[in-house]
């Protein structure tokens, strides 16, 4: 897979190379190769030096060659991967040692140089090997960050410009009182987002009380959310407390709001405004203090408009707005999204992490994703089970009318930054890698507001 590296921003950044080789000249070479590609290196002669710089966690990778003094490079190879199976190990070979090489594969090294290589050939290898420890680093990163789920970001992931004012403004929000709306297209995340709302507040230790209006018969939406007492209709042996009541001190969320009918939208008006719910059969009045999140992927305004959706209800549930980009308008937070469902479903089916070629990365780039990012897990899952899916080959413009230079621009600006993180921020390899002049590809970087 050929992820981007990460950013100047994140730990894993400062990413380096050790080069073990015994030959002074061709540890020489192989360190200026380095410097020459503007890769941080380092050299020794020995495996025992080695030792002393590589530890858990080394931000890098290693450059070893087969024969050494003293512990020859494969003992080495298979200490350092009992100490960091996710490390990698690059072999340097003679004529000889085929059989060898085979042997440093089969005990986890990460590929192999024939002698004599070419300086392009070494940073090539070298290349791919740092984006797979780059990536790998984050991928560590995210996982602690979820076992301990203490951040917003081991949640809502992603680094594109949308994402962190989506998490920002949650942070203003989490700890008021506000109502709030969320909208984005099906599959962006609203409930995840409604979740971190509450998780995030000084009510996490109450209830979160989900309620899906699109998935209840329209019969069944007044008792869910107002509750009844026994006897208040038929079939009503019990009394029941209502999720607007079961939520109190906590959160309400309510997905799919546009889809409530009329007459329980004035019902939940009157809550909004009064905070008080009256059970079906019941003339008590009782009071809640639960803060309500309605999510919808529609355009309530209008359908305001329309009279398909009470104004008023409208209104009062959007005091605080959230909006979620879709997928395809933050193309650059794809690979990061790939690999975190990939390692989950890797983790659900005890499956190994499959290696995703460049050529398939830039498919899964360019497609469109309707479904936005349950789509994309859902992908993520049917390659960690090698299952073959088409993604086809180009995105296509917005579904809600973006003009085609809108569509180009935006899909521009997802490459762009996705290869400035893959060279590590540098702007002449990716002005070569894009194959664009400095100093086009620098307008276009202060264009998208990608710089910094």
């Amino acid at each position: 897979m050929t992820p981007p590296l990460a950013s100047q921003s994140n730990p894993v950044a400062d990413l380096k190379v050790l080069v073990v080789e015994d030959d002074p000249n061709v540890r020489l070479g192989c360190v200026q190769a380095m410097q020459l590609a503007g890769i941080p290196v380092d050299g020794v002669a020995s495996a025992e030096a080695g030792r002393r710089i590589v530890g858990p966690d080394f931000p890098g990778v290693v450059v070893t060659d087969m024969r050494l003094p003293g512990i020859d490079g494969l003992q080495f190879l298979r200490e350092l991967v009992a100490q960091d199976t996710a490390l990698p190990v690059i072999m340097i070979t003679g004529h000889g040692d085929v059989t060898l090489a085979v042997e440093a594969m089969r005990s986890g090294a990460y590929d192999f140089i024939p002698k004599p290589f070419s300086p392009e050939h070494l940073v090539e290898v070298v290349r791919r090997a740092l984006e797979k420890r780059a990536l790998t680093m984050e991928v560590e990163s995210l996982r602690r960050r979820l076992d301990h789920r203490d951040t917003i970001e081991a949640r809502l992931i992603g680094r594109s410009p949308q994402m962190e004012t989506v998490r920002r403004l949650l942070l203003e929000l989490a700890d008021t009182s506000v109502d709030v709306l969320i909208v984005g297209e099906t599959g962006t995340g609203k409930e995840m987002v409604a979740r971190c709302l509450h998780d995030l507040s000084s009510r996490s230790a109450a209830n979160y009380v989900a309620l899906n209006c699109g998935g209840l018969p329209d019969n069944l939406i007044d008792s869910e959310l107002f509750g009844h007492e026994a006897g208040a209709f038929t079939g009503a042996q019990k009394r029941r407390i209502d999720k607007i009541e079961h939520a109190n001190g906590g959160t309400l969320f309510l997905d799919e709001v546009e889809s409530m009918p009329m007459a329980v939208q004035i019902k939940l008006l009157r809550v909004l405004q009064e905070r008080m719910v009256e059970r079906l059969g019941s003339n008590a009045l009782i009071p809640v203090a639960c803060r309500v999140v309605a999510a919808t992927k529609e355009d309530l305004r209008e359908l305001a408009d329309r009279q398909k959706f009470r104004p008023d209800l409208y209104y009062r549930l959007n005091v605080a707005r959230v909006e979620l980009p879709p997928l395809r308008e933050r193309r650059e937070d794809i690979p990061l999204l790939l690999e975190h469902f990939m390692l989950h479903a890797a983790q659900v089916h005890q499956r190994a992490i499959p290696q995703i070629a460049r050529e398939q990365l830039q498919q899964l780039m360019a497609h469109d994703w309707p479904g936005n990012v349950r789509e994309l897990r859902n992908a993520a899952e049917c390659l960690v089970l090698g299952l073959r899916r088409d993604f086809g080959a180009a995105p296509t413009p917005d579904a809600r009318g973006a003009s085609l230079a809108e569509a180009v621009e935006n899909f521009e600006r997802s490459l762009i930054a996705a290869e400035l993180r893959r060279q590590n921020g540098s702007l002449s390899r990716t002005s070569e890698s894009l194959q664009v002049a400095k100093t086009t590809l620098h307008d276009k970087i202060r264009k998208y507001g990608l710089a910094g």
